[in-house]
């Protein structure tokens, strides 16, 4: 078994609740990118294989940045959902095991990257995640909250999430089969019966998602190892 792993980066969404001209990937951050700043981090991982960069068809501005022309990056179509962006760079992908990583998170530490793939590298797989500390409601259509849900136990998912490729492709292929909408890998394997690995990882490695993230992401960066 090669211990390489390539990593699949979905980046064909347009990012709407960001409000911002480009997609949200190609917003400045840092010295360049946020795409960029996020495979600054991905590159230093120490088990990567390549990086499955899934780009939409219109997209327009990957070739101006720094990235363009990198042996390290395969690109290939991505699609209308996030879901359809995974499975073509799953397919596109050559070792066992990947790793899936949102395009928009540059705030990856390094320590867990390895411990993602120290502690998951099995056929249930795992994620980085972390507790929620905070209290849970649930709302109705109307912003009303309809009850308290007990946070023992809950997790927020992270990326990267780790996980044997062909088996992930199977559970991408019967989940869409079925008309479910996957937000993310560990979803797709849970489909199929699998119980994921639940690793501990950092709260800085935030989303960016909406506007006033960019600030926050920012601080975070600066602190990362």
């Amino acid at each position: 078994m090669s211990d390489m792993i390539d990593v699949v980066i979905p980046a064909a969404g347009v990012g709407k609740r960001m409000q911002s001209r480009c997609p949200k990937q190609y917003l400045p951050f840092a010295s360049s990118t946020i795409l960029e700043e996020t495979l600054k981090r991905i590159f230093r991982f120490s088990a990567l294989g390549r990086v499955i960069l899934a780009l939409s068809p219109e997209d327009q501005y990957f070739q101006d940045t720094g990235l363009y022309g990198d042996p390290r990056i395969v690109t290939v179509p991505g699609g209308k959902e996030r879901g359809d962006s995974v499975l073509s760079g799953l397919r596109a992908a050559t070792s066992e095991y990947v790793m899936v990583h949102d395009a928009a998170r540059p705030c990856i530490m390094m320590a867990d990257l390895e411990r993602l793939r120290d502690l998951a590298m099995n056929d249930n797989g795992g994620i980085l995640a972390v507790r929620i500390p905070d209290t849970v409601k649930r709302g109705d259509s109307e912003n009303r909250i309809t009850d308290t849900v007990p946070r023992a136990g809950l997790w927020r998912a992270l990326t990267p999430q780790l996980f044997k490729r062909d088996l992930l492709i199977t559970a991408y292929e019967k989940a869409a089969a079925s008309g479910m909408t996957l937000t993310d890998e560990a979803s797709a394997m849970e489909f199929l019966g699998y119980h994921p690995l639940l690793v501990p990882g950092s709260s800085l490695n935030i989303k960016i998602t909406e506007p006033q993230d960019l600030a926050l992401g920012t601080l975070f960066y600066r602190e990362m190892d």
